[in-house]
C-alpha cells in the first residue's frame, strides 16, 4: 500500500465554513468556530491519521480586502500558506450567492500551479436546486482539479472529501506522530477558545477587535497527583473603553459567562481541570499599530 503525506488548506472568505469543515474532517475542535466572519486569527494545523495518508491541515483566515494593517497582515498569512501546501480547499457556501469576495479569491487561485478543489459548503442549509445552481456557479469561475458539495454538519461527502485531497498528496511516510491531533502550541488554542467564547452571544456593535493573550499557565504546585489544577491567567484586549463595557456586561456578568464557556472548552481540550483567571484591557486602537500587534503575536 502506498502511503501519502502532505499539506492542504481551505481558503475562502470569512465565514465560508472553513474552521468547521477543518474540525469535521479531523473529528475533533482544533480550530476555533464561530458565527462571526473574521473568526481564525492564526494557521491552525490539524491532523489527519489514515491507514493509508497522513493529511495537515491548514486553517487560514478568511480573505478579504483589507481596511487595517491587521488585516493586511492576515492576507499576507494566508498567501504564504498555499504557496507552501500540496493541495488548496476553495470554500463557498451553498446558501450564498457567488459574491465579488469569492471571485477576488478566485482570481488569486488561478495563478497557483498547487492543485485546486471547489468545495460548496453548507449543503445542509440549502435545498437541492440552489446547490445544483451554486456547484454551476463556482464550476464556472475557473477549471477546478474538482468541485464537490460537502456539509460538515450533517457528514454529507465529507469522507469523499478526505479521500480527494489525500489522492493529491505526495506519497511519503508520516510528519508527525501518531494520535497528534494538531501542532499548536497548547497556548495558542487556549487563547483561542477564550476569544471564540468571548466572541460568541456578543451584540453587533462590538467589532472584531478582541485579542487573547495567556499571561501565565502553570500546574497548581500544592495538588495531589489524583487532583491536578491548572491555574491559567488570561488577558482580553479590546480597543475601546465601551468595548470593554460590552464584554463585562452588567456587574461583570457577561465576562463571568465568558470565562465557564471557555473554562469547560479548555478542560475537554487538555484532559484536566482548570482554574481560569480572565482581565479586560484596553489597547487602543491595536488593529492599525504595529506595535502593539507584535505584542499581541501577530
Amino acid at each position: 500500500m502506498t502511503f501519502r503525506s502532505g499539506f492542504a488548506c481551505f481558503v475562502g472568505r470569512p465565514n465560508a465554513g472553513k474552521s468547521t469543515l477543518t474540525n469535521a474532517l479531523i473529528g475533533s475542535k482544533v480550530a476555533i468556530t464561530s458565527s462571526r466572519p473574521q473568526t481564525t486569527r492564526h494557521a491552525i494545523r490539524g491532523i489527519v491519521h489514515r491507514d493509508d495518508a497522513q493529511l495537515v491541515l491548514v486553517d487560514t483566515p478568511g480573505l478579504h480586502k483589507p481596511r487595517t494593517l491587521l488585516g493586511q497582515r492576515l492576507n499576507d498569512l494566508v498567501r504564504e500558506t498555499y504557496a507552501n501546501v500540496d493541495v488548496v480547499g476553495f470554500c463557498v457556501p451553498a446558501d450564498e450567492k457567488v459574491g465579488p469576495g469569492d471571485r477576488f479569491i478566485a482570481e488569486e487561485l488561478k495563478a497557483l500551479k498547487t492543485p485546486v478543489i471547489a468545495i460548496v459548503t453548507k449543503t445542509d442549509k440549502a435545498d437541492k436546486q440552489t446547490i445544483g445552481e451554486q456547484l454551476l456557479a463556482v464550476s464556472q469561475l475557473h477549471d477546478w482539479a474538482e468541485v464537490v458539495p460537502v456539509s460538515a454538519v450533517s457528514d454529507f461527502q465529507v469522507a469523499l472529501l478526505a479521500d480527494l485531497l489525500v489522492q493529491r498528496l505526495p506519497t511519503g511516510p508520516p510528519l508527525y506522530p501518531d494520535g497528534e491531533l494538531t501542532d499548536e502550541p497548547e497556548q495558542v488554542l487556549v487563547a483561542e477558545l477564550i476569544r471564540e467564547a468571548a466572541l460568541e452571544g456578543v451584540r453587533d456593535e462590538l467589532p472584531h477587535s478582541i485579542a487573547v493573550t495567556i499571561e501565565e499557565m502553570n500546574p497548581r504546585v500544592d495538588r495531589p497527583e489524583d487532583r491536578p489544577l491548572l491555574d491559567i491567567y488570561a488577558t482580553l484586549y479590546v480597543e475601546r473603553d465601551s468595548q470593554k463595557a460590552i464584554v463585562l456586561g452588567s456587574k461583570g456578568s457577561r465576562l463571568k459567562g465568558v470565562g465557564t464557556t471557555a473554562r469547560r472548552q479548555i478542560e475537554v481540550l487538555l484532559g484536566t481541570p482548570v482554574y481560569l483567571d480572565l482581565h479586560v484591557a484596553v489597547a487602543k486602537d491595536w488593529q492599525r499599530d504595529p506595535k502593539q500587534l507584535r505584542k499581541l503575536g501577530f
